[in-house]
């Protein structure tokens, strides 16, 4: 029997092929006979369309088709869907059309407007040239706080104040009540900036279709096929989902971007449709900035009340939360139930009032990007804690570790049961790597530098959409195939199930094979997304595993004449325990494919579907250290340490890596990454990676602290807990509260997100000319 492989690290088994190149990624696909389409944007944020000129394009060499917005309604194709309807909104949802070539007008910068497919990719370039449209321009509005004010532009004559919805939970009577009781209530407004996922791999589709069984098959760099092919088939194109194939091949990232349901999908398989040879498109990285789903954006207005002694006794927030121009696939849900779950973090709070309100603007759509609602919640509380810390003279630590959760299974005002954390627990080791902080701050000075020490804890409630599906099965080459209705861009799912697989078989690695994101392998899935691939998808494995393990029991009892109880299974023998006869698993396979029509399937195969809507609970608590030049206002991560909980650690060196990238992420967007759009004009002033900041290497410390396997979860088999947007949750707030706890002697009292040089240096000067001091205004324009 081998060793058990879950709780260890191992190498990943995907790395072989991608370190040598063998990945396979939509861009190195090849179909016979293929075309090349591009997409012509427009450069206008809000305009109505008067004429599209196409005529010159489609006589130009080796141009198949120049499609429009008219061709589009005269093939009776459907509008995108949003996907989540159903949420109980306090007013209803407003979904206007979003159609995947503009018609009457056009509401971004980058919204497709034509689609031009030719022999070569370089033809369709040239001929996308040659397309004119003549744009009657409408006044803009790009931001939260101008799309909601009383005269701004209407982006959508249909919904009144550019507000498409308004989401409440929990009572506001209450909450207003102890807030006036109150001996301490503290006010905030926080921003929660607008970022671009810039995966490593842009998008791109293949569109195909086989005229002889009347199927499209969409091949694309995406996340999710199952969703992906059931809003396509039964929403767009109006067909049976058996009509409709969606395959996705390995992904480079995605971080909830690739989740969406996008024009460019529709496109080339409506294109190969009509002109019965395959389109393929790949997108470029300016395609991605202005055409692909941005993340977060918001507006947070908050009210903590405490008592006396520092007891949390309400919390009100009204958030603003910024749509795009659409809804897209499942924006609606980002803002409101996703971050009503988190809403409170990991505090005893009695009382709370939420209320979110999505704004339309003119801009490139938001949808999921990781953690999706939950590090908008976590912000939120961290940053009230230290502000209320800060103005009420106490210690931010002391603050959160007397208000923490303490009795469980734990009922939030928001409703859920949390069923246990070992939030003081995490609390404990991060003041313990804080010691020493007052002589590496005392140094800082000494080189003319401000030190901040950051805190922050985090909860996140992990599930995404509910249930999953699994396949296990021997194939006929003898390699036992796993398919799981998750998707991988990029985890390490191909390792870790197969750890699964090994495990519950007592076989040697070597011997699965993993496939996903193909809906002709296995007929339902939820993708990945919220942290729940392993929650969800790991434990239907393991079921899946078990019942072939079942049906091979079964098929053996007969083959060795004996009873089912009989028969024992281990390390892939099945031996009758009163006889000692035996017969491998292998040979039982083999038999399962030479009696056909029996009740055994070919192979053991057994799919399973694990039935689960409970939440996991991911914890920890953070700890930053940021040094600042305060005559450039440059920022240095000097130290972060993450002391979490996941749970059991099936791979540990896989969640760790998983943590680090969540955390990297949450770096960038406290310190560096911002989606800036022109007011006047509604360009995208950072278009690419010349103009928006990615952080680098260099920009990150070596990352310290541990993950604690000691509380494993209750809600699936496995005891895990979800690990792939945690860092993403915790790194803003630890930074940004870092950052103000080094300007805090300065008098600097509020900065939002990203702290850039510019913003601190312009801080600093602000404070100082209030206090008096001689300020330096070189920037002051910045």
């Amino acid at each position: 029997m081998t060793e058990p492989l879950l709780g260890h690290s191992i190498n990943r088994i995907e790395d072989e092929r991608f370190v040598r190149g063998r990945g396979r990624y939509v861009a190195d696909l090849a179909a016979p006979n293929a075309l090349h389409g591009v997409v012509v944007r427009s450069p206008q944020a809000h305009a109505r369309i008067t004429t599209i000129r196409v005529d010159a394009a489609r006589q130009m060499p080796e141009v198949a088709a120049v499609l429009t917005g008219t061709d589009l309604a005269a093939d009776n194709i459907g509008p995108l869907p949003c996907a989540v309807t159903a949420i109980p909104m306090t007013t209803p949802l407003v979904v206007p059309p979003y159609h995947a070539l503009a018609r009457d007008g056009v509401r971004y910068v980058g919204e497709p407007v034509a689609f031009v497919v030719a022999k070569s990719a370089e033809a369709a370039r040239d001929a996308a040239e040659a397309v004119t449209v003549d744009y009657e321009p409408l006044p803009p509005v790009v931001s939260i706080a101008d799309a909601i004010l009383p005269d701004a532009p209407s982006i959508w004559p249909e919904v009144a104040g550019n507000i498409a919805f308004q989401f409440n939970r929990g009572e506001i009577g209450p909450v207003e009540a102890a807030i006036r009781d109150a001996a301490h209530v503290v006010e905030c407004e926080l921003v929660n900036n607008r970022v671009v996922a810039a995966p490593l791999e842009t998008r791109g589709a293949l569109g195909e279709f086989d005229a002889k069984r009347g199927r499209l098959h969409l091949i694309a760099s995406a996340a999710g096929a199952h969703a992906i092919r059931d809003l396509l088939a039964t929403s767009v194109f109006r067909i049976g989902k058996d009509k409709l194939r969606v395959s996705i091949p390995d992904v480079g990232g995605g971080f909830g971007m690739k989740n969406v349901l996008y024009p460019e999908w529709v496109l080339v398989l409506w294109a190969a449709r009509r002109l019965g040879r395959p389109v393929k498109w790949i997108g470029d990285r300016n395609e991605d900035f202005t055409g692909s789903a941005h993340g977060r954006d918001s507006l947070v207005r908050a009210r903590l009340a405490l008592d006396r002694d520092g007891r949390f006794l309400a919390l009100d927030s009204k958030v603003f939360a910024n749509l795009g121009a659409y809804v897209s696939t499942v924006a609606p849900a980002v803002p409101t139930m996703a971050m009503a779950s988190a809403m409170g973090g990991v505090y005893d709070i009695p009382l709370i009032a939420f209320e979110t309100r999505g704004v339309f603007s003119n801009t490139t759509p938001i949808d999921a990007y990781r953690g999706a609602g939950k590090p908008e919640a976590n912000y939120l509380i961290e940053r009230c804690i230290d502000i209320a810390a800060h103005q009420l003279g106490m210690d931010a630590l002391k603050l959160r570790r007397k208000n923490i959760m303490r009795r469980f299974p734990y009922s939030s005002a928001m409703g859920l049961s949390v069923e246990q954390g070992s939030f003081a627990h995490a609390i404990n080791h991060a003041v313990a790597a804080a010691e020493g902080f007052n002589v590496r701050r005392r140094n800082s000075r000494a080189r003319g530098r401000l030190r901040g020490l950051g805190y922050a804890c985090f909860l996140e409630t992990a599930r995404g959409q509910p249930n999953e599906v699994a396949e296990v099965a021997l194939a006929a080459d003898g390699r036992i195939d796993l398919k799981v209705g998750t998707h991988s861009n990029g985890q390490g799912h191909e390792t870790t199930f197969a750890q699964i697989a090994a495990d519950a078989f007592g076989l040697p690695l070597e011997r699965f094979r993993f496939l996903q994101g193909d809906t002709d392998d296995l007929d339902a899935g939820g993708g990945h997304g919220g942290a729940r691939s392993m929650h969800q998808g790991g434990t239907a494995l393991l079921m899946a595993a078990e019942g072939v393990i079942e049906n091979a029991r079964r098929l053996a009892a007969r083959l060795l004449q004996a009873s089912v109880d009989g028969i024992q299974y281990q390390a892939g023998m099945l031996r009758v325990a009163a006889t000692g006869q035996e017969i491998s698993l292998d040979e039982v396979a083999r038999a399962s494919y030479q009696t056909p029509g029996d009740d055994i399937a070919p192979g053991l195969a057994h799919q399973a579907t694990h039935l689960c809507d409970r939440y996991t609970f991911p914890n920890g608590c953070h700890v930053a250290e940021v040094e600042i030049d305060p005559e450039t206002g440059e920022v240095k991560l000097d130290r972060y340490v993450i002391f979490d909980d996941y749970g059991r650690l099936l791979d540990p060196r896989l969640t760790l890596g998983q943590v680090h990238g969540g955390v990297a992420q949450g770096i960038g967007q406290a310190l560096f990454e911002q989606a800036l759009f022109d007011a006047e004009t509604g360009q995208i002033l950072s278009g690419s990676l010349m103009d928006y900041a990615l952080p680098r290497a260099d920009d990150l410390p070596a990352f310290e602290g541990s993950l604690t396997p000691d509380f494993p979860s209750r809600a699936n088999r496995l005891g895990v807990k979800g690990s792939g947007q945690a860092g993403a949750i915790a790194a803003p707030a630890t930074i940004m509260n870092a950052v103000m706890n080094a300007l805090a002697p300065l008098g600097v009292q509020h900065l939002d997100m990203p702290a850039t040089p510019a913003r601190i240096w312009h801080a600093i000067r602000t404070a100082k000319s209030r206090s008096g001091q001689r300020a330096d205004t070189r920037f002051a324009d910045q």
